[in-house]
């Protein structure tokens, strides 16, 4: 059976980004869930290490025990067999903010991104976070070359709205527009959407931590709470 998906729309780290992070957790195995941090997005200002040392910080502060930061910055060592082999060992991936289009580039098509699914196909949870959550999907926007990009495909059919709460919900009416019969994902900041369904059962995707989830089809915006559960195989705009 597959894993699960998490994603998430920013500002992770702290507050209540707190809930959909314990229940991945909870749902790989708790304390002893085998979790690593890709901070391939903060490579290119030279800010990976830092950023993963937040995030391995903020699952050992939740909790969990067994956290690494995985050197994973560009094209070599997204094909390197050592970090290759603990990227498949893992049961929860996360893949951290920041220059959403390096951090696509660099995962597409590689040794890293065949082991994320093999993980995931295993059970694992992978994450995303911000740009993290935005490569995820089937089609992510670029902001820096201002242009939309096919993403790994995770999550088919879709395009992230990070920050949505802040400045994501700008985007909103130009790719409704770019993306007419592509679902938009408006996820708050300190908010992930899970697809940990009802009661444990893989039937929808639930709504944790701060804010709000906006699904957009053909530009018409419906917003679940958190809390909320809403089903959605996104193929239906």
């Amino acid at each position: 059976m597959a894993g699960y998906i998490l994603l998430e729309g920013g500002a992770e780290f702290g507050g209540q980004m707190s809930e959909p992070d314990r229940r991945a957790i909870e749902l790989v195995g708790g304390s002893s869930a085998s979790i690593v941090i890709i901070p391939t997005a903060a490579a290119p200002d030279n800010n990976h290490r830092r950023a993963g040392s937040n995030g391995v910080s903020w699952f050992r502060s939740l909790g969990a025990q067994n956290v690494v930061a995985l050197p994973l910055i560009d094209r070599a060592s997204a094909n390197d067999s050592s970090i290759v082999a603990e990227v498949k060992r893992a049961t929860l991936i996360y893949l951290l903010g920041g220059f959403t289009g390096y951090l696509g580039e660099t995962l597409a098509h590689s040794a890293s991104y065949e082991a994320m699914l093999a993980a995931y196909e295993a059970g694992a949870v992978i994450a995303g976070s911000s740009a993290g959550a935005m490569v995820l999907c089937q089609y992510y926007y670029n902001p820096a070359a201002k242009k939309i990009v096919d993403g790994l495909g995770l999550v088919p059919n879709t395009c992230v709205l990070p920050h949505h709460n802040t400045f994501g919900k700008n985007w909103a009416k130009q790719l409704s527009q770019l993306l007419p019969h592509v679902v938009l994902l408006g996820i708050d900041e300190r908010t992930g959407m899970l697809d940990d369904g009802d009661a444990g059962r893989k039937v929808g995707w639930n709504v944790y931590g701060q804010g709000n989830v906006t699904l957009y089809r053909n530009g018409s915006p419906l917003t679940h709470k958190r809390g909320e559960t809403f089903i959605d195989n996104f193929l239906h705009v």
